[in-house]
């Protein structure tokens, strides 16, 4: 009598109906969008970027019209197309002069700002002294007053230091809206970095600033991205001080110096579009070098982990 040699089935053979009833189950699982709800979705993404688009476009080309076009009642995206406002910009005003002003300020404040804000957000993330926590609240409770309240007293500290119609004057007003922020903001991305590292660093030879500068600072990268396009932008489009603190027409920035394009009875505003689109580019470009750390640097550090 032969004794049978079937061999056994597999445990992939038996687990392959179930398996294969899984697959079903979670292929069912997914639902798919119906085509109503992706058409309605397209079209909301749509709408929402020709609404944030719409504005730069028609600034960019009315920037691109004579005076005439751009104050007719009638629309037109295109009519007698001209670089005559950009050359008038460029070579018949102070634009050049205040574009090197706003540069000056704008770096200035973004050097001093990543210097102090990085050095701040990290004592305060590593160390404990007195005084550590009113610091902070310090910092938090600046930024509840609006720049309106604020000018009087910085314009009274000002006067007495001699900086009035400086640009070092700007540069201080603007790093006390720009620190406090980036600070706290610094502070939440230390904290997410382990101390380990730290203390790797200290058996190493490293001493707390060593540390900082050679550990810490380059793995927050991201947060000082960040902070370093906030600074920059602070200087570069703020008004408010400008207008107060500024008195002469050689001193002026670009965000103060587009006022002279719209007089009260006659306002340029061909010229005022060009210049507009003048004082986009550098903001675009210090974009452009930080975006890929920009969502990272505003989203890491808001847990600690």
């Amino acid at each position: 009598m032969s004794r049978s040699t079937a061999t056994p089935p597999t445990a992939d053979a038996v687990a392959g109906p179930a398996l294969a009833g899984t697959r079903k189950v979670t292929r069912r699982g997914h639902r798919r969008r119906s085509p109503a709800m992706s058409v309605l979705l397209h079209g909301t993404l749509i709408l929402a970027s020709l609404i944030a688009i719409g504005p730069i476009a028609w600034v960019l080309l009315s920037s691109l019209k004579p005076g005439y076009a751009i104050q007719s009642s009638e629309l037109t995206l295109f009519r007698d197309t001209t670089l005559a406002n950009y050359s008038y910009v460029l070579t018949e005003t102070n634009f050049p002069r205040w574009f090197l002003n706003s540069v000056i300020v704008a770096a200035f404040t973004m050097s001093i700002g990543i210097f102090l804000s990085a050095t701040t957000g990290y004592a305060v993330s590593r160390f404990n002294f007195p005084g550590r926590r009113p610091l902070m609240l310090i910092f938090l409770v600046t930024q509840m007053f609006p720049v309106a309240i604020l000018i009087v007293p910085i314009y009274t500290i000002l006067a007495r230091l001699g900086l009035i119609n400086t640009m070092p004057a700007l540069i201080v007003a603007y790093l006390t809206i720009a620190v406090p922020f980036c600070a706290w903001m610094l502070k939440g991305y230390f904290d997410s970095i382990p101390t380990s590292l730290d203390e790797a660093a200290a058996l190493d030879g490293c001493g707390p600033f060593a540390t900082f500068w050679r550990v810490v600072l380059p793995l927050a990268r991201p947060a000082v991205a960040v902070t370093a396009f906030y600074t920059f932008l602070t200087a570069w489009g703020e008004v408010a001080y400008a207008s107060a603190f500024i008195q002469t027409d050689d001193k002026f920035t670009l965000a103060y110096g587009l006022q002279q394009f719209v007089p009260q009875f006659n306002p340029q505003w061909e010229y005022l579009t060009a210049a507009a689109v003048l004082v986009t580019v550098p903001a675009g470009l210090v974009f452009f070098f930080a975006q890929k750390h920009l969502v990272s640097g505003l989203t890491a550090g808001g847990t600690k982990g």
